[in-house]
């Protein structure tokens, strides 16, 4: 159910908060310039007229943004609301409230309410913001991992793994085991430490066989005292890792995260990395992300063009001329009305002035690394802590979001003259806002008198 609107009848006797906010700080700015509006209508359908009133949903919105541009998390930013002034004006509040606006959890329910579709609405805004920059006919695009939140897997980490949930679904359902194996798997912990010298390789190595024969065997008696509907699910992916090889294909890494996948990139200090592949493209002067899309499965770099492109075209509404990339996408020309430029050996029938923009095109393509490092660093795509392939999904679309939203907010500190723009803009929000409570009362006097 949506929460009524409050009544901003008398704020305060002598100002209003928002004339205590610097209006040059660049929140206070970014707070204007989003369509606010857009987000009210959108996810208002998605609300049942029964029940507890929700939290607002500009609120929630802001709380999700500000999360990806601070790079923190639910707990902390719902935290530092109650702390910071100018997240309140942001989130649409009138009054400085004391207290934290919601539940950290409560942000986890929200994205699962508006799912991919809205957080896609929310990257869509962040690129309507930067104007004219977002609306380049070049681009430049490239791929990248972001990782799971899961430690690096062993098999020997998951074969213990799965011997814990056999024994806690037990307790569960009140199943009586032939043996926990507690004392059994305590010594064969020991036997396993230090197993690189060369007097513990053999006796690791049989630990590892003995503690994967100790998983296999409770699996095998929970599937035999168990009902046949329950937890049928989770006993068959115990068996998949179990039954899993080392040159097996499409393995399993993660209980919790069965879909994550091994990406090798040819970094010399990260050769494994556990996660998803994503893509980005950003204009190729300006530097706008105006597509970031995240690819299910660890496919080639040129089929991850053909989605990529699409997100563009479907949020911009622009075909892109040229789309500059590197030589991982070898083999496409032209994607969706859009041609792709690779790097290719000279060519004698092409004019300097062609070699030169060429050149140009592909200094400039390089300047993607350092957006996607950016990513990484400061919004929250270094390490993926949302759940599934909706949190996939979801993560790399916030952290470019938040990156478009931060990229106007370092321009808006850097110009100071674009404080007057903004000063003269919020008068004219003002004004029109409050039409009717300033200027309504002096018309109907004038028709009595008239």
């Amino acid at each position: 159910m949506i929460s009524k609107p409050k009544s901003l009848s008398q704020l305060g006797f002598y100002s209003t908060f928002e004339e205590q906010l610097n209006r040059s700080h660049p929140l206070y700015i970014l707070a204007n310039q989003i369509n606010w509006n857009v987000f009210e209508e959108a996810f208002a359908k998605l609300y049942s007229e029964e029940g507890r009133p929700g939290k607002p949903i500009r609120l929630m919105v802001s709380l999700i943004i500000l999360k990806h541009i601070r790079n923190i998390s639910d707990e902390s930013v719902v935290e530092q609301w109650a702390e910071n002034a100018y997240y309140q004006y942001f989130s649409g509040e009138k009054m400085f409230a004391a207290g934290e606006p919601c539940e950290a959890s409560e942000l986890v329910h929200f994205r699962h309410r508006i799912g991919t579709e809205g957080i896609e609405l929310i990257f869509k805004e962040s690129i309507r913001i930067n104007g004219k920059d977002a609306r380049e006919q070049e681009a430049t695009t490239d791929t990248t991992v972001q990782e799971k939140n899961i430690t690096y897997p062993t098999d020997n980490k998951l074969h213990r793994k799965i011997i814990k949930k056999c024994i806690a679904i037990a307790d569960e359902e009140d199943i009586v085991l032939r043996q926990s194996y507690k004392r059994v798997l305590k010594k064969l912990l020991m036997d396993q430490r230090f197993r690189n010298h060369p007097k513990n390789k053999g006796r690791a190595r049989k630990a590892d066989k003995k503690v994967k024969t100790i998983a296999g065997r409770l699996v095998r008696e929970l599937e035999r005292k168990l009902p046949s509907n329950v937890y049928q699910n989770t006993l068959v992916l115990f068996k998949k890792v179990l039954a899993q090889k080392k040159s097996d294909t499409e393995k399993i890494y993660s209980l919790h995260e069965p879909h994550v996948a091994c990406i090798s990139k040819g970094k010399e200090h990260k050769k494994y990395e556990f996660g998803s592949k994503v893509s980005v493209i950003t204009t190729k002067n300006s530097g706008v992300i105006i597509g970031a899309i995240n690819i299910e499965k660890n496919v080639h770099d040129r089929k991850t063009l053909q989605p990529s492109i699409e997100q563009q075209q479907r949020l911009t509404g622009i075909i892109l001329k040229n789309n500059f990339v590197d030589r991982g996408y070898r083999g496409v020309k032209e994607v969706l009305g859009t041609k792709i430029i690779i790097p290719d050996s000279p060519v004698r029938r092409r004019t300097n002035y062609e070699k030169q923009k060429l050149r140009k095109g592909f200094k400039r393509r390089a300047a993607i690394e350092p957006k996607i490092g950016h990513l990484k660093q400061d919004h929250r795509l270094s390490r993926n802590f949302y759940k599934g392939i909706k949190g996939d999904n979801n993560n790399i679309m916030l952290a470019a979001a938040a990156m478009n939203f931060k990229r106007m907010m370092n321009k808006w500190k850097q110009n100071p003259l674009l404080f007057l723009f903004h000063f003269f803009q919020t008068i004219y929000y003002f004004i029109k806002t409050n039409y009717f409570q300033l200027f309504g009362s002096l018309k109907l006097e004038l028709v009595f008198k008239g």
